[in-house]
């Protein structure tokens, strides 16, 4: 596991197991990697502010979001973009103890090898954005017909707001919820490229 966690510090990850079993259950996936300075940087913050707002302020635990979540009797909002990057990469999807066991020794261990801007690149590869559709270059163009780096600030925040379930949102076509949701995530955007939250990954 060392050594594939190296690996994928410098290597492209080709697919996730997710995606292949995706692929198996659906015939085929959009997917097409594309380096993280071809994606704007808004959408860079968008995902931050969306998911893991604390971002550059931890080792890979939120530990406040995971105490949040206990006392509220929910796990949303508990893990974050390090761990989200370690089940989508490394692991399997669904709730298992051992799956979260694994997550957690890994998660560590990816924290200290790679770098935060590393992480967001992966997550922004393999997070699924649609039935079928993974990564931001294939979100882009599926949702705006539009490459990643020419995504502004409302289309960012809309695909930020599709994740963590894409299969009953849509971007193009947002929901009442997505669009307010969007706007909360694009005002986050905003403050955390304010307040030195985005510096770890912008720098």
């Amino acid at each position: 596991m060392l050594v594939a966690i190296v690996f994928y510090a410098f290597v492209n990850p080709p697919t996730t197991p997710y995606i292949l079993s995706e692929a198996r259950r659906l015939g085929n996936v959009d997917h097409q990697w594309v380096d993280i300075q071809g994606v704007a940087p808004v959408m860079v913050r968008s995902v931050v502010a969306a998911e893991d707002a604390n971002y550059c302020h931890h080792w890979g635990f939120d530990m406040a979001a995971i105490r949040e979540a206990l006392e509220n009797g929910s796990q949303r909002g508990a893990s974050t973009i390090s761990q989200q990057v370690v089940k989508n990469t490394y692991l399997w999807q669904g709730r298992s103890w051992l799956r979260k066991a694994l997550e957690a020794l890994i998660t560590p261990a990816v924290e200290a090898i790679w770098t935060k801007r590393r992480i967001l690149e992966v997550y922004l590869n393999v997070a699924e954005f649609g039935e079928g559709v993974f990564g931001i270059e294939a979100a882009a163009r599926n949702y705006f017909r539009i490459g990643p780096e020419a995504l502004n600030s409302v289309q960012a925040a809309r695909l930020a707001a599709l994740l963590p379930n894409p299969k009953d949102r849509s971007a193009a076509k947002p929901s009442a919820f997505i669009r307010r949701r969007a706007g909360s995530i694009a005002d986050g955007a905003a403050t955390i490229k304010v307040d030195g939250r985005a510096a770890c990954f912008e720098s």
